[in-house]
């Protein structure tokens, strides 16, 4: 069984809204491309190793139709080699509509997305998910996922769609590598689903140490 990769950038305040572009996704939000100003060498190359593998993508339609509007017309450059990898792999598209399929390698998914999800698990190795908030609240709520990439900036919006935005449920996960901070302080944390759900105590019992009002 393959696995499911979430990559995704989120502000503080855990925005992910159009991280990338004005034009990503505008309505009602007035701070697209807000990651442009914060990204550096250190940052830049852990996205890349990231999609080291891959063999697929699984894309929301508003991500998709960016990525096909942009990445079939890169040649060469220093976007030239994840173009490559783009180009060539498998797109996925969760969609209620009809997308415009013309990027090369492009397949529309059913209505049953939980299930066309696992029919991708078994047919690829590394599925990789980039942004597409709406499926990543599918994702997160059918636990659909095997690892959570998620980089951390620093500034906060107050306004925007959140990476946790109502498609999360109790779920425990697991660092993988320690977080790794860049030079202007975006901070990577890669996460695995892990299995049962956040336990709760009491910090106030003798064993903790902590003294109990009275």
């Amino acid at each position: 069984m393959g696995l499911i990769h979430i990559e995704l950038f989120a502000t503080l305040d855990f925005v992910g809204q159009a991280p990338g572009g004005p034009d990503e996704d505008p309505v009602g939000f007035p701070f697209g491309g807000w990651q442009a100003p914060l990204l550096d060498e250190v940052t830049g190359a852990q996205i890349g190793a990231a999609y080291e593998g891959t063999d697929a993508l699984l894309l929301g339609r508003r991500t998709y139709e960016i990525f096909a509007a942009y990445w079939p017309h890169q040649k060469g450059g220093e976007d030239g080699e994840i173009a490559t990898l783009f180009n060539r792999v498998p797109k996925y598209v969760a969609s209620r509509g009809r997308p415009d399929l013309s990027w090369a390698g492009s397949t529309h998914l059913g209505p049953d997305l939980a299930g066309a999800v696992r029919e991708i698990r078994e047919r690829h190795e590394h599925v990789k998910v980039v942004g597409s908030l709406n499926l990543v609240q599918t994702l997160l709520r059918e636990k659909l996922f095997d690892r959570l990439d998620l980089w951390v900036h620093p500034i906060v919006l107050g306004v925007g769609k959140r990476v946790f935005d109502g498609g999360a449920v109790p779920t425990n996960l697991a660092l993988l590598a320690p977080p790794v901070a860049g030079p202007k302080g975006t901070v990577h944390l890669r996460y695995g689903l892990a299995d049962g759900i956040p336990a709760t105590g009491d910090m106030s019992a003798p064993d903790r140490g902590v003294p109990s009002a009275g």
